[in-house]
């Protein structure tokens, strides 16, 4: 291990995940809620939703979530027929008000039978042997498991059977279950682990990583996201995502 990259990307964890990312992030939609099932919900939009201009983004979920009447998790579960009838029109890129109402019958279907989305990443065969990979994967099927679910709907959530690197999902992910007391990523999952969680590898993120060498394979795929990580957890076994703070914001800062 490097130790003086480490000590580097250390610091600059600490310079990025502060308070003051938040405001121009997808993860500052969340961050308007207390509630939290409003925080997964409003979590999973803003992430998969997270493609394009960040502030384009920020306003497509604040639209959402106008549309939910500003309380998204009480409208999934008690709206009725003509309440929908406020998500025609939606639209944010691809991402269109056919797959909006899939979303929303899923997350109403999740909701009656659990308390917690994280329940649907855990539809796995044994915890013990848990791993984020399989969680992925099972995500998927469940989240497409409802009767006449629309075709179309299924290329917004990845998996690593596509050999996807998943950012999206796995971003997510972080911000529900790192616990740290910076007061960015929530920590407000306790099934799943930090030291389970794989990087979101998204153009910055990858830049950065092949600048220091944790990536060297030419494609970017799911192999891609575990090399990488793999090689954060060299630097932290317990927490490899947090680096993501670093590598992104050194990404996006042009430092290197």
């Amino acid at each position: 291990m490097d130790l003086s990259l480490k000590d580097f990307l250390d610091r600059k964890v600490e310079e990025y995940n502060r308070p003051d990312f938040i405001p121009n992030d997808p993860i500052s939609i969340p961050h308007q809620f207390s509630k939290k099932q409003d925080i997964e919900i409003m979590g999973f939009f803003a992430s998969i939703l997270a493609w394009g201009q960040r502030k384009t983004i920020i306003n497509k979920c604040n639209e959402l979530i106008e549309r939910m009447d500003g309380s998204p998790y009480d409208f999934i579960v008690n709206h009725g027929d003509e309440d929908l009838k406020n998500m025609l029109g939606f639209k944010h890129r691809t991402f269109n008000d056919t797959d909006l109402l899939y979303f929303i019958s899923f997350f109403k279907y999740h909701y009656t039978h659990f308390k917690s989305l994280e329940d649907a990443f855990l539809q796995v065969e044994d915890m013990n042997g848990f791993s984020i990979e399989e969680s992925l994967n099972s995500f998927k099927s469940y989240f497409f498991s409802l009767p006449d679910f629309p075709h179309r709907t299924r290329k917004h959530v990845s998996s690593p059977l596509q050999k996807s690197t998943c950012k999206r999902l796995n971003m997510f992910l972080r911000w529900m279950v790192r616990k740290d007391n910076m007061g960015v990523d929530f920590g407000i999952w306790d099934q799943i682990k930090p030291k389970d969680l794989i990087c979101p590898c998204d153009v910055h993120v990858e830049r950065v990583a092949r600048k220091f060498g944790f990536i060297q394979s030419d494609k970017v795929n799911w192999k891609t996201a575990i090399e990488l990580t793999d090689h954060l957890k060299e630097l932290d076994p317990a927490d490899p995502v947090k680096y993501d703070f670093a590598l992104f914001g050194l990404g996006v800062a042009g430092e290197l």
